[in-house]
């Protein structure tokens, strides 16, 4: 049995080549991406500010993406001084949670229900981490466009997003392989810990790039995926 992951259409999904980013950006000119967290923050009702961390959601709303986990830990995240900027639309029990949060913390919290793949665009050029706490993924696509784009994915150590996000603990950090953040347990506390080491290191705005780049160094195209398709079907002549 072998398991082969998602691909990215970089044709498509590039922060080089994107037209719908306010301003286009590389691993080594991630300096640009301050414009569209400034134009997103704008977008989603969100105080603008360079200085705290914007965390953001592009999912169906269920329990399964492990939304619930994010809407219970989301005090602990505002308490921070952080942001949530959320797309996405499905469990109606969910989706007014978030409203309701949103109209609690204006200037923190900014929502739309419904899923425009425009704007999904411009919310991973314009975050800063975004969140992927799936109870089960097979595999997952919204955590390699973060990881393209230098929005660092927060996600839980489960299928393939546990095989394409390497947590930033200090081991990883000095091997130089951190990418992102993972937590282990499916719920909230074990959720809000993972948001708590995201603020610790974007508290070290030297090592927050770093991981950023590293990040968008990791190579998750179409191409990637098709030599792996290629090399199992010449082991199985």
């Amino acid at each position: 049995m072998s398991g082969i992951l998602n691909g990215v259409d970089e044709k498509i999904w590039n922060p080089e080549s994107d037209l719908l980013l306010a301003s286009r950006y590389t691993r080594d000119t991630l300096e640009e991406k301050a414009e569209n967290k400034r134009q997103l923050q704008i977008a989603m009702g969100l105080k603008v500010n360079d200085k705290v961390p914007l965390f953001a959601v592009v999912s169906r709303l269920t329990n399964q993406k492990g939304l619930d986990l994010v809407l219970e830990a989301l005090p602990g995240l505002l308490e921070q001084g952080g942001q949530l900027a959320l797309l996405g639309a499905g469990d109606p029990v969910l989706q007014e949670g978030f409203l309701a949060a949103a109209a609690e913390h204006p200037g923190q919290v900014g929502v739309q229900i419904g899923y425009h793949e425009a704007f999904s665009h411009r919310i991973m050029g314009g975050a800063d981490v975004i969140l992927v706490p799936s109870r089960f993924e097979p595999c997952g696509l919204t955590q390699l466009y973060g990881l393209k784009y230098g929005t660092l994915p927060l996600v839980r150590r489960t299928g393939g997003l546990a095989d394409t996000v390497s947590d930033s603990s200090l081991e990883n950090l000095a091997d130089g392989i951190a990418s992102g953040f993972v937590f282990e347990d499916s719920n909230a506390w074990s959720l809000l810990r993972a948001i708590r080491r995201a603020f610790v290191l974007w508290s070290r705005p030297s090592l927050w790039r770093f991981v950023q780049r590293q990040a968008m160094a990791m190579d998750f195209s179409w191409q990637v995926a098709a030599k792996s398709y290629r090399e199992l079907y010449y082991r199985l002549k």
